[in-house]
């Protein structure tokens, strides 16, 4: 068998200054991470080291940082603010197998590592690497320099997405703004706050395409079964289609389809709840929003660009049972620490087909899916439901209305107060049965139940497939909350039989929900 190859990703960057190479430093600064390893190639006098000055004094905090090439002493170690940083310079290196004399892998544990005349280490550098090479271009002035960035391995698809960004925040008109991480999510998507020196501002949404799992059912994975997106094009259409019909989703001002960057419009940072406590009018106004779109005729079929368009899916059977396996999957054997037999498995998911098949069959509209106070942000100064800002609905689907509502009023995240859910419910069924005289409030409220119900269910599943798998515990602290609310749903008189599961296999929740 012919041995693999490595992947390489290349990106050529002319730098007519010096200027121009310190801001590669620092852009390149935003992705780099312990372990990485940086290597240097050009003539003397080619720009090495004074990007390798830039680099470390961005990564130290420290601009008046004296960075001295360290070719007389090898190696030189900088206390990074993140991480540390080893500078090498192998020139004077005879043999690589001096590098063992020099402690070269204990130093470079945990540290970024930038390696000046690389090709002197032999096989001690790993294949995985980012390789920068500088050279002289005398034709186009004494400090032009041409940069070539090879990625080799992992690099290849990082160095991808950072070329792509480069270009997005060229396109929107924010290449030379500050970039300050946002705090994530609990997804794979990244978020960077951009800053102009005269204080506008937009937002750096990084989402790659999703990498597929592995088949778990009928030779599909579970982002297929589930119907998540695969890549930003869901988005792209969704936000134009949302914007179309009068709502307020971010403009975007540059994208990149393939590589999975854009810059979109920055909402700010006012949300809909005050600390632990929901801002009730914001709710309403959130409430009415949902009204609204409900009561429109909306597309399946949007618009990405100009030539391509995008299908929303349906939230069909198979999507919304698969969801409910994740408590079976993650929460009870991990959180509940409940060992389930096959039959009660099966049981458990026969009961829920059953009683999901009327929900499939019922009315069906754009359902955004993670309408929940962190992905609502309030604009004060539009009017209406405008002033809802929406941020968060790439894997919006064709769905039962009610699942968006239970979504808001029975919050993850935050405490919604009983008495204030009602008033609520009650206030967007009175808001449909203006619009519509036939809209039925008694089918509404089953599914809203049952859709809590099911939402609950799978939240559970994340929230412990958080904790375990992806080792972000914070999460396990809104557990009461979620048992409290599939609690009080599986009460409703048509989810008996589901209920009666729960309490011969994870009588916890109602004992905590209680």
């Amino acid at each position: 068998m012919a041995p693999q190859r490595t992947q390489t990703a290349v990106w050529q960057i002319a730098l007519p200054d010096e200027a121009a190479t310190a801001a590669l430093a620092v852009e390149l600064t935003h992705w780099l991470k312990p372990g990485d390893l940086l290597t240097l190639s050009g003539d003397l006098g080619a720009g090495k080291t004074a990007f390798a000055r830039a680099l470390v004094r961005n990564l130290t905090g420290d601009a008046e940082l004296d960075v001295p090439s360290p070719t007389f002493t090898l190696m030189q170690i900088y206390d990074g603010l993140d991480f540390p940083i080893v500078h090498a310079d192998l020139y004077r290196i005879r043999a690589p197998e001096e590098l063992e004399e020099l402690g070269w892998d204990e130093a470079g544990e945990g540290a970024l590592v930038l390696v000046e005349w690389p090709d002197r280490a032999g096989g001690f550098l790993r294949a995985d690497r980012l390789d920068l090479s500088f050279s002289l271009d005398p034709g186009q002035g004494a400090n032009f320099r041409n940069a070539v960035l090879t990625g080799y391995g992992s690099f290849a698809s990082r160095l991808g997405i950072s070329r792509a960004i480069h270009q997005v925040l060229r396109a929107s008109g924010f290449e030379d703004a500050e970039r300050q991480f946002m705090l994530g999510d609990a997804s794979t998507r990244a978020y960077e706050r951009l800053t102009k020196a005269d204080g506008t501002t937009a937002v750096l949404m990084i989402s790659p395409p999703r990498p597929d799992g592995p088949p778990i059912r009928f030779g599909k994975s579970y982002g297929t079964l589930a119907r998540l997106a695969e890549n930003i094009r869901p988005y792209v259409a969704i936000d134009a289609g949302l914007r179309a019909e009068g709502f307020s989703a971010p403009e975007i001002y540059a994208v990149d389809l393939d590589v999975g960057v854009a810059v979109i419009e920055d909402f700010g940072a006012d949300g809909v709840t005050d600390g632990d406590t929901i801002i009730t009018e914001r709710y309403a106004e959130s409430v009415a929003l949902l009204a609204r779109l409900h009561q429109l005729t909306l597309p399946d079929i949007l618009p990405i660009d100009d030539v391509n368009t995008y299908r929303v899916p349906p939230y069909d059977l198979d999507a919304l049972s698969i969801e409910t396996e994740l408590l079976i999957d993650w929460y009870a054997p991990h959180v509940a620490k409940a060992s389930l037999t096959s039959g009660a498995k099966a049981s458990f998911v026969n009961l829920w087909r059953h009683i999901l098949r009327d929900i499939v069959s019922g009315p069906q509209t754009w359902t955004l899916r993670d309408f929940h106070s962190p992905n609502i942000i309030w604009l004060g100064e539009r009017h209406g439901s405008a002033r809802v800002g929406l941020i968060d609905f790439q894997d919006c689907v064709l769905g039962h209305p009610a699942y968006d509502v239970v979504s808001l009023l029975q919050d993850a995240r935050v405490n919604v107060p009983a008495d204030v859910e009602l008033k609520l419910l009650g206030h967007y069924m009175q808001l449909r049965r203006i619009a519509d005289a036939n809209f039925d409030m008694a089918g509404f409220a089953r599914a809203y139940a049952v859709l809590g119900a099911q939402r609950a269910t799978k939240i559970l599943g994340i929230f412990a497939r958080l904790d375990k798998r992806d080792h972000k515990p914070r999460y396990l602290a809104h557990l009461p909350r979620i048992e409290e609310n599939l609690a009080k749903d599986l009460a409703h008189p048509l989810l008996s039989g589901l209920k009666g599961w729960y309490e011969a296999h994870l009588p916890q929740i109602f004992q905590r929900g209680a």
